[in-house]
């Protein structure tokens, strides 16, 4: 299925959130998602399903000043 991951057009095999992060390679990282502009909950990304067209952002935080 086609999503905007992160700004960008994505295709996906992953039907949940959580299953996005296993797929790019982010399962073990501490992440914060919003899926359609809404802050996801990381307990929630199991059970967040995706559909066409979806906008999914992962973000990390940065060390920096």
């Amino acid at each position: 299925m086609n999503i905007i991951l992160n700004g960008e057009k994505r295709n996906i095999k992953a039907l949940t959130v959580a299953d996005v992060l296993v797929e790019i390679g982010l399962e073990t990282a501490r992440v914060a998602t919003a899926l359609n502009g809404e802050f996801l909950p990381a307990p929630q990304r199991s059970t967040a399903s995706l559909t066409e067209g979806d906008t999914l952002e992962i973000l990390s935080a940065m060390q920096g000043g």
